[in-house]
């Protein structure tokens, strides 16, 4: 039986589209409204969540995401917490694939044997841990992967041809490029060098080659669904969430939707860029 990932590649590449990949940290501002708009960007487009694991010290993230990840811890939410969080959402979702994105710190604290069971417990079909590189694989990689976790890694515009089979080797899942060399949101990627980098790095491996980083609207999502199996929004939805909160950061009547209407928008785009792959 395919995984939750994979089936959702499969319907996406059956409708001519890549997939919409749509991160939020979670607990950001609040758990119930962290769950809520977990619970929305399935119904409003996204095929396939990641969910942020807030951490103190986010080395790859941008300055968007780590005041999300500083509301969050603010609010008290940890790994139990957004473990749970997932099984909530399990409770009325059992199809769309959650990707945990986070920093390895939380899960060695927790322990590893003790973090995966409860991983695949809550529902998690995959990881991303963005400080663990390939040769640290025992540490993480290689029992998720024994678990049926998908361990994704992070491809760079600075991954060249020598580097990549080593990235790619205990890869599952998709390929996470990164579209800009820095920290999350900072930038506007240069689309034709996206189309190239893609193609290069499909030579090697099989699966789906998706592209983060920012990607900002539906006209940028549009321009990388042309070539890209999948394009993933983060830093844009954690600024319509954080622009959508009141003076003190609590959340308001609208953040909900602010966040969901972003969503549409970006779903569009992957969809109109259909009939141009």
């Amino acid at each position: 039986m395919p995984s939750r990932i994979d089936a959702t590649f499969a319907r996406c590449r059956a409708e001519g589209r890549a997939a919409l990949v749509t991160y939020v940290m979670a607990g950001d501002p609040d758990p119930e409204t962290s769950l809520k708009v977990l619970e929305a960007l399935p119904a409003a487009g996204a095929d396939i969540v990641e969910f942020g694991l807030p951490f103190t010290d986010p080395m790859a993230d941008g300055p968007a995401i780590q005041a999300a990840g500083l509301r969050a811890l603010g609010a008290g939410q940890g790994l139990e917490k957004t473990l749970d969080l997932i099984r909530r959402f399990r409770a009325g979702n059992a199809d769309t694939p959650v990707i945990l994105m986070g920093y390895y710190n939380p899960i060695h604290t927790y322990g590893v044997a003790r973090f995966l069971d409860a991983a695949v417990e809550a529902g998690i079909d995959g990881l991303i841990v963005v400080d663990l590189p390939p040769e640290e694989d025992d540490e993480l990689c290689l029992p998720a992967l024994a678990r049926g976790l998908a361990f994704i890694r992070l491809a760079t515009p600075t991954t060249d041809d020598a580097r990549l089979p080593a990235v790619l080797a205990n890869t599952a899942g998709f390929v996470y490029y990164v579209s800009i060399t820095g920290i999350t949101g900072t930038a506007t990627p240069d689309f034709g060098q996206v189309a190239q980098a893609v193609q290069r790095i499909g030579r090697h491996t099989d699966l789906p080659v998706v592209v983060g980083f920012g990607v900002k609207s539906g006209a940028h999502a549009e321009a990388i669904a042309r070539s890209a199996d999948g394009v993933v929004v983060g830093s844009a939805l954690v600024d319509a969430l954080h622009r959508s909160l009141d003076g003190e950061g609590r959340a308001q009547a609208g953040t909900v939707a602010a966040v969901a209407g972003l969503v549409r928008e970006l779903a569009a785009g992957v969809r109109a860029a259909a009939g141009a792959r």
